[in-house]
């Protein structure tokens, strides 16, 4: 027998309401076992994980032959993670249990997970219907260059903007990060219009604190804008013009560690205060676990640089959270619209739940992001379950999910897949988190999307070298960019906020870190594909569907996804065929008349069904 026909947690037949719900609701379970297997009583067993409780749940029989099952199973009040089962007893008094794998003994049952969460805080609507820009500050934009004199640690300046960051280590093995090409807030403001060309509504900035690296996670003064970057009234100025165009500003919170040349560890006495590394009559000593004073002490993945916090310290919490000019309340004051949360694996919940609750203080309509790289839903970090996305925490993640997928699909996978890793999500979010997902092709942490779609099986890539020496010939180049150019359609058309690293829609390149944070290419950008990005970008800003639509799946099988985004008054519907042959589809369409919104090609449509021919990579966006 297929089991999918005796349950199927996707089908609101079988599960309604679809996927997760908020606390207190009901949820209705339907099966529909073989009326050849005799059973005479269904059970539902729903474990709820931080309560070890498990509710036993009669679904009584409703069908003529004992052949449906049904109930009405009300969650708890309070955000749970459920574990939940079948069990069946047969009219002989035996029994069999039923999870995702079927018909089996009790003890090797697979459960369906069901989301609990506290629906009483809206996600604020502004960041999901959007287009996100993350800027690498550093190297965005310079007007001049800068001259480092008095600023800590030991930098060296770029005079050439186009240069090659430096990627090899230095003496002892260690990469400083030292080198800097001098991009400034300054820099940002002079093209925030060339920013609203590409419809774009977040602007999220990597750390802009003072820092003596050119990535600046390792802070050394959360209180103090970068010198080399600008100042306070530079930030301050740079939110209001972003105000005025529409936009928000999202800032990066690094709060599990700092630098070992903060102000507040001062390893190498950059500051005048006494640090935790010169004195345990420091006042900042106790955010730090030492081991060994000075030399043993907690660092975040044994980086000595960075030195790791204790953020349970009641101090640090007032310090960043909620003391009345803590760093959150400082810089939300200034402009900042919304905080990311670096490593949020490594924050307790209860102080992410902290930074929520402050931040909607200063501003109801503010947005908490946390970097997770799975699907956050069900992530155990140091063996705890974590709890991002039930209402107390986090507004959205970072969808690494959708970005290994889809780099999978256009890579020659299955499209299948793709589905399936989204529609998990999907099943497991709340929706207002699967919608408020922060979807991304690159990012600083990962390599540049058109180097990964392009290069050619076997490039000579193993060493560092090789890879910081690589370019794209044109043949290669000419496959990435046509490959990204679906991937930006993908990106554009999903559920969620579709985000551009910095220098994607100009053609930048790159591998791993730092290889892949050059220098915004200004006056060399690709026009083809920067025109792509900006006729994307004014399509999510026409379009609804595209912004809040519901999702279905038409067509995932191969090189070929179909899938439609709809609301009451609209319909989008995208057509995507990352394979090396024609995909040839017939759709359903309602009407006479279907236009791709990309290229103004028009399709007639014959007794309601759309005839296509879709060449390989390529994509439409039918309307």
């Amino acid at each position: 027998m297929i089991d999918s026909f005796v349950f199927n947690p996707r089908d609101t037949r079988y599960k309604s309401p679809f996927g997760a719900v908020p606390c207190g609701s009901g949820v209705t379970f339907t099966l529909r076992p073989l009326s050849g297997e005799n059973f005479s009583a269904c059970e539902l067993l729903a474990y709820r994980e931080f309560s070890g409780i498990t509710d036993q749940i009669v679904l009584p029989s409703v069908g003529e032959c004992g052949d449906l099952f049904s109930g009405v199973y009300t969650v708890p009040d309070c955000p749970e993670l459920i574990w939940y089962s079948f069990r069946f007893t047969r009219r002989d008094g035996s029994s069999v249990s039923f999870g995702r794998g079927g018909y089996c003994a009790d003890g090797a049952v697979q459960r369906w997970q069901l989301t609990v969460y506290d629906a009483s805080r809206l996600s604020p609507d502004w960041f999901r219907r959007g287009v996100t820009y993350q800027i690498f500050p550093d190297r965005f934009c310079r007007l001049s260059v800068p001259d480092p004199s008095g600023m800590i640690g030991e930098r060296l300046v770029h005079e050439n903007w186009r240069d090659q960051p430096v990627y090899r280590p230095e003496a002892g093995g260690e990469i400083t990060n030292r080198d800097f090409f001098g991009g400034s807030l300054a820099g940002i403001i002079s093209k925030l219009d060339y920013l609203q060309s590409l419809c774009v509504t977040t602007l999220y900035l990597c750390p802009i604190f003072e820092a003596d690296s050119n990535h600046r996670y390792n802070t050394a003064d959360y209180m103090a804008i970068d010198p080399m970057l600008g100042s306070e009234a530079d930030f301050r100025t740079l939110c209001a013009e972003a105000h005025k165009r529409g936009m928000r500003v999202m800032l990066d919170g690094v709060f599990n560690h700092t630098g070992s040349n903060s102000r507040y560890f001062n390893a190498r006495g950059y500051y005048s205060q006494l640090g935790a590394a010169q004195s345990p009559m420091s006042p900042y000593y106790s955010w730090y676990t030492f081991h060994r004073w000075p030399e043993e002490y907690d660092a975040w993945w044994g980086i000595q640089t960075l030195p790791a916090i204790n953020e349970e310290n009641p101090d640090y919490r007032r310090f960043i959270i909620t003391g009345e000019d803590s760093v959150i309340r400082h810089w939300m004051r200034c402009g900042a619209d919304a905080w990311r949360l670096d490593v949020a694996d490594e924050l307790p919940d209860s102080f992410i739940a902290e930074i929520r609750r402050v931040m909607t203080e200063e501003k109801p309509d503010s947005f908490l992001l946390g970097e997770v790289w799975e699907d956050g839903s069900n992530k155990i970090a140091y063996s705890r379950r974590r709890r991002y996305l039930l209402g107390q925490e986090t507004d959205g993640l970072m969808n690494y999910p959708f970005r290994t997928a889809a780099l999978s699909w256009l890579g020659g996978g299955d499209a299948a897949e793709f589905k399936e890793t989204m529609e998990t999500l999907r099943e497991n979010y709340p929706p207002a988190a699967f919608y408020s997902a922060l979807n991304i092709l690159s990012t600083h942490d990962t390599p540049r999307v058109l180097t990964l779609l392009g290069a050619a099986p076997g490039a000579p890539i193993e060493t560092k070298d090789q890879r910081a020496a690589y370019r794209l010939c044109p043949a290669e180049r000419i496959r990435g960019v046509a490959r990204l150019r679906l991937a930006a359609l993908l990106l554009y058309s999903f559920p969620g906020s579709p985000t551009l690293f910095y220098g994607d829609e100009a053609g930048m390149e790159g591998f791993e870190d730092p290889l892949n944070r050059g220098a915004f290419p200004w006056g060399e950008e690709d026009p083809s594909l920067l025109r792509h990005f900006r006729r994307l970008g004014a399509l999510r800003a026409q379009r609804d569907s595209l912004q809040a639509g519901d999702i279905e799946y038409l067509y995932a099988s191969g090189g070929g996804l179909v899938f439609r985004r709809q609301t009451a008054q609209e319909i989008s519907l995208v057509v995507l065929n990352a394979g090396d042959s024609p995909l040839e589809l017939t759709l359903p369409w309602q009407g006479t008349l279907a236009a791709d919104a990309l290229s103004g090609q028009q399709f007639f449509v014959r007794d309601h069904l759309l005839h296509l021919s879709v060449p390989p990579i390529s994509g439409l966006l039918l309307i």
